[in-house]
């Protein structure tokens, strides 16, 4: 029987907490064109002379935090259980398989067994809701890469975004209300942060990003593909299942990298400043991210927490991402019927 093919890819992890593994993750992430986008030689002077051996140790001791003797990696294991649920949910005319864009399984080896299971078609699905080209951008250009080198094509077709699937939308709300978001004196919606040249690159009018008041705050022709823009409207949309005023939640971006400015304002100055006016309990949002990941389980519970408390605030409570959630596999399944 034919089978339509569909292929789940997030970023990806090194294939232990080990220094070594850490590094060799680092490279291949950090090397790719699309992340840091700069010419080849300063990009590769840049990441394997200073970042990946400084960060790499350091790096290492974080995700030992996070990782589990069982299961590993908590992105890899909550990618894998959404793979194995979204092809029960999809049934025996369906073949799903799970890539990493970094590291293992590698998108190479997942469409090679697509291939070779001879599927009708390939639906592609990178597991960012927010269009990025350091990540989704990323994903659909090395799939189109390896699949050019086929002789036999078959119909491809990608998820750009998903930043306003209302079943997701409704996924993140459901698990924010398990926490009473009421009784919290502020909520953030902390998204994965990127370079401000990414954001400037990628409006095609060049008369609109950072030169109009607000550019991201409202979604519209001229940044509809801004994933400053798209993220903005996924709390927004978040925060109107939760009944969430503008004034009680703040949109906000983690995880920068280097000296160059980064979509603003940043999670940890925004921490700061809540500490400052005496807010006591912070309740955060992650929805750059489908699966826990170093990012969630431990800059926002662990790192994020400690500098609030050490600005005088009591606690930050993360809402954990959609995982294995049965009514996030559901819009899962959505996105790869098409």
């Amino acid at each position: 029987m034919s089978k339509k093919g569909v292929l789940l890819v997030n970023l990806g992890t090194p294939d232990s907490p080990s220094t070594a593994d850490v590094r060799k993750y680092l490279d291949e992430f950090l090397m790719d064109g699309r992340v840091i986008d700069i010419n080849l030689v300063s990009r590769a002077l840049l990441v394997k002379g200073v970042i990946a051996p400084f960060r790499s140790p350091k790096s290492a001791k974080l995700y030992k935090e996070i990782w589990s003797e069982e299961t590993g990696s908590p992105l890899l294991y909550y990618s894998i259980r959404q793979q194995e649920l979204l092809q029960e949910q999809l049934g025996p005319e369906y073949h799903v398989e799970l890539a990493m864009r970094y590291q293992t399984p590698s998108i190479e080896s997942a469409l090679e067994k697509l291939r070779d299971s001879r599927v009708e078609s390939v639906r592609v699905i990178p597991l960012f809701p927010q269009y990025a080209s350091a990540s989704t951008g990323s994903v659909i250009q090395k799939v189109m890469k390896i699949m050019s080198g086929w002789l036999t094509i078959p119909p491809v077709s990608f998820v750009n975004s998903f930043h306003n699937n209302d079943k997701m939308i409704s996924v993140f709300a459901d698990m924010g209300r398990k926490y009473q978001p009421e009784t919290y004196d502020h909520i953030l919606f902390s998204f994965h942060g990127l370079p401000q040249r990414q954001l400037i690159k990628s409006d095609h009018t060049h008369k609109y990003c950072q030169q109009v008041d607000n550019c991201c705050s409202n979604l519209n022709d001229a940044n509809k593909f801004c994933y400053s823009a798209q993220s903005h409207d996924t709390a927004r949309l978040i925060a109107a299942k939760l009944n969430l005023s503008k004034e009680n939640y703040t949109v906000c971006f983690q995880s920068r990298l280097g000296k160059d400015p980064w979509v603003k304002p940043y999670t940890s100055e925004v921490i700061a400043e809540l500490a400052k006016q005496g807010k006591k309990r912070l309740l955060v949002f992650c929805p750059a991210f489908v699966a826990d990941c170093l990012e969630t389980v431990y800059e926002v519970s662990v790192e994020y927490h400690e500098e609030f408390r050490s600005g005088g605030g009591e606690h930050v409570q993360l809402v954990e991402s959609l995982n294995d959630e049965p009514s996030w596999i559901n819009a899962l399944t959505e996105l790869a019927k098409g």
